[in-house]
């Protein structure tokens, strides 16, 4: 940030009081600098402001708000329009309601299925999160409100989430868990950028200097405000050197006088608090005068347009839906008459008004809809009898429709899930109605992954809602009578077994750690690689249209970059969405690449038989992989096939492509391998001339050479030199050292 109000006047202490909040949710107003107090709180999916004072956190008291989709639903639309939407709205409700930070939006990669705030992040995938997050920011900031992309880094799971130590190299941070915080630094500049409470290979987040300042600051240019997670610091000081400005929330002032003390000690630099302080100061830009109220009705109609944007089509058979009109339908399920809208915990709105699927269903069909709970959800009531009764009436209808879904005792922020299996009750409502109605048609609402095993071959169609805010029960009925058509792709895989997911044997750790043992095959990268079946791969969705896509044409236009035009046509007879996937495929360089990655992807709006040409960009990072021993990106030259998929198995167009890379040439040590060394293009000939020179008449053959190089070519050259000194000299390797250095 830049314009920082001039803080040379003030004392030491003073500064200090900028560095941490006057109680849970503002910081202290400076009037020595003129300084306003600033408001942050909770997001990301709608303005959460506690009521009455700020003292305590005030979950269950908060104005009321409009609850706009979470990121859940979100990442399924795959549309960074729905983002930056919902993110101008949650702005404008912030400037009304005096709020000038609102915390969010979440874009950490969900690891595992089980995590138990998956409902705050959009999805497996780092490109997908980063590209909505990033849009997110935009849409709120361009109201005038601070935004806070979050929690960084590593914080997947909920279990010891305090003070777990995250166990991950850092290839697989900078290519899965750090790129969409990367994206959203880089493309949407966010005020402040929150900390996890995790640690990350033992230390601290808050405490993290080689994520706060190396890579946050330094190599993303990031030069907003660090602020805690409400509670994550751990040490104040240390904290403070490590790049964290702002603690949140207050603590009375003990962690100020902290700072002081040790800036006086000589264990903390002045400059370090006078960095943060300017940075901190900076977010009274966001302190605006009064705005505008905000039309209550006008936002409520657009979370249920943006809903409907979210929801997933997953099966459809025999025409199914859309339901005709006249329909004899029963609707079954309590979660049709009340609905689930958001997660549990911090990120939980006081929406203005919640939309029942019942009430919208029975005002669309114009007619009666007989219902049947079917279950309760808190599992007091006589399950049979509940289960006969909605029996009964799906008979008597031509189509049944039944909601089923976790409620918050499955999930919440606080703790991950320990099964992906739906309430067994809800699993036997769900195989007894299809058995006695004619047609079946299941609707999903849940906030994290959901097993459809034991049930989906049985029913005709499943709409997946996942959680689509106050308005979603509306926009799930006009998806089912087709006033609109869904155009969602899965953001997250639907496996057929919980122990296919590659962090199955890890999650969530054990004795305050957690070992991230799959490395970079996450999701679907690791369920493709190993050939594991899945019930729904990600990116997977269905229209009441049809589309096909035609004339792959991948152009390369430079070393490591490349365009692919495709062109796409709707053959159906609606109008509809459809989201073009490209991934790239590759075992190009020395590591392990998954079978496929999602590279780039946007979502076409096309009317009946209208055809589109569609042009994505490829860049560098498309073909890269993260190289530990050069410690940045790399491309290997090679073979890069790029493939349109409908979704993450399904390749519906491809294109190899080959790519001059980058011309890497090691710098050889004395720890580098015997085959690193005899293969290196500048010093491997001179070491095998030099060895060739003491070698008798008789010496091994070609092949029994290379027999031993295998054997012995992961062998340090220090200790392969030891035996051969006369002819390999220090001298003569130190010369070649250096030659390999001039070669890069």
């Amino acid at each position: 940030m830049t314009d920082s109000p001039d803080l040379a006047a003030l004392s030491l202490e003073e500064k200090a009081t900028l560095l941490s909040g006057q109680d849970f949710w503002s910081t202290p107003a400076v009037e020595a600098a003129g300084l306003p107090s600033v408001v942050l709180t909770d997001g990301p999916h709608g303005v959460r402001r506690q009521e009455g004072d700020f003292t305590g956190p005030g979950i269950t008291r908060n104005v009321p708000a409009t609850c706009f989709p979470p990121a859940v639903a979100v990442g399924n639309s795959w549309d960074p329009s729905v983002a930056e939407r919902i993110g101008a709205a949650v702005g404008r409700e912030a400037r009304a309601l005096g709020v000038h930070v609102v915390l969010g939006p979440g874009v950490n990669v969900k690891r595992s299925p089980l995590g138990g705030r998956n409902f705050e992040y959009y999805s497996e995938d780092p490109l997908l999160s980063g590209v909505l997050g990033a849009a997110h920011v935009r849409g709120q900031q361009s109201q005038g409100v601070g935004a806070s992309v979050k929690h960084f880094a590593a914080n997947d799971q909920e279990t010891e989430r305090m003070r777990i130590s995250v166990e991950v190299d850092e290839r697989t941070l900078r290519e899965i868990h750090l790129p969409a915080f990367e994206r959203v630094v880089t493309e949407a500049a966010p005020a402040t950028v929150m900390c996890a409470y995790n640690k990350v290979n033992g230390v601290y987040a808050s405490q993290h200097r080689w994520l706060l300042t190396e890579v946050l600051r330094e190599q993303w240019g990031f030069d907003g405000v660090v602020v805690s997670d409400w509670g994550a610091v751990d040490d104040r000081a240390a904290a403070l050197a490590a790049g964290l400005d702002l603690q949140m929330p207050g603590d009375c002032g003990a962690g100020n006088r902290r700072v002081v003390d040790a800036v006086r000690a000589g264990e903390l630099e002045e400059a370090s608090v006078d960095a943060s302080a300017a940075r901190v100061a900076a977010l009274a830009r966001y302190v605006t005068g009064p705005a505008d109220g905000v039309d209550a009705e006008a936002h409520h109609a657009l979370a249920r347009e943006l809903a409907a944007e979210c929801a997933v089509l997953l099966r459809n058979e025999r025409g199914a839906l859309p339901l005709a009109p006249g329909t004899r339908l029963a609707v079954v399920g309590e979660l049709a008459r009340t609905p689930r809208c958001q997660g549990g915990g911090s990120s939980n709105v006081n929406a203005t008004r919640v939309d029942s699927a019942l009430d919208a269903l029975r005002e669309l069909a114009a007619g009666e809809v007989p219902f049947a709970p079917g279950v309760d959800l808190d599992g007091s009531g006589d399950a049979a009898a509940l289960r006969a009764e909605a029996v009964a009436l799906a008979r008597d209808a031509e189509v049944a429709v039944v909601f089923v879904g976790l409620g918050e005792a499955e999930e919440s922020e606080g703790f991950d899930r320990t099964t992906i299996d739906l309430p067994a009750a809800q699993v036997e409502l769900v195989r007894a109605v299809a058995a006695a109605a004619p047609r079946t048609v299941v609707v999903l609402s849940h906030g994290g992954v959901v097993s459809l095993e034991g049930w989906h071959d049985d029913v005709d169609a499943v709409l997946d809602g996942a959680l689509l805010g106050q308005a979603g029960g509306a926009a799930l009925a006009d998806l089912l009578m087709g006033v609109a058509n869904p155009s969602g792709r899965l953001a997250e895989t639907v496996p057929l077994r919980l122990e296919d997911s590659p962090s199955f044997l890890s999650f969530p750790g054990e004795q305050g750690r957690v070992v991230y043992g799959e490395g970079v095959m996450v999701g679907y990268r690791g369920l493709l690689t190993q050939r594991r079946p899945v019930r729904h791969p990600f990116g997977y969705g269905l229209s009441y249209t049809t589309f096909t896509t035609s004339e792959l044409r991948v152009e390369v236009t430079g070393d490591d970059t490349a365009t692919a035009a495709l062109t796409v046509t709707n053959t159906g007879d609606r109008a509809g969405k459809h989201v073009v996937q490209v991934y790239v495929s590759t075992t190009a360089g020395p590591v392990r690449r998954p079978l496929r990655e999602l590279r780039a992807f946007t979502k076409v709006a096309l009317g009946p038989g209208e055809s589109r040409e569609v042009v994505l960009e490829l860049g560098r990072r498309a073909f890269a992989y993260w190289d530990v021993v050069e410690s940045g990106w790399v491309v290997a030259p090679g073979e890069y096939v790029v493939q349109v998929c409908a979704d993450a198995e399904t390749v519906l167009l491809e294109q190899p492509v080959t790519l001059a890379g980058d011309d890497l040439v090691r710098v050889l040590t004395m720890d580098s391998s015997v085959a690193e060394w005899f293969t290196h293009p500048a010093a491997g000939p001179a070491l095998v001339a030099a060895l060739a020179a003491t070698m008798p008449a008789d010496a091994a053959s070609p092949e029994e050479q290379a027999g031993m190089l295998q054997m012995i070519g992961s062998m340090p050259m220090r200790r392969f030199a030891a035996h051969f000194g006369a002819a390999l000299p220090r001298d003569l390797l130190d010369r070649l050292v250096a030659e390999s250095a001039a070669a890069r």
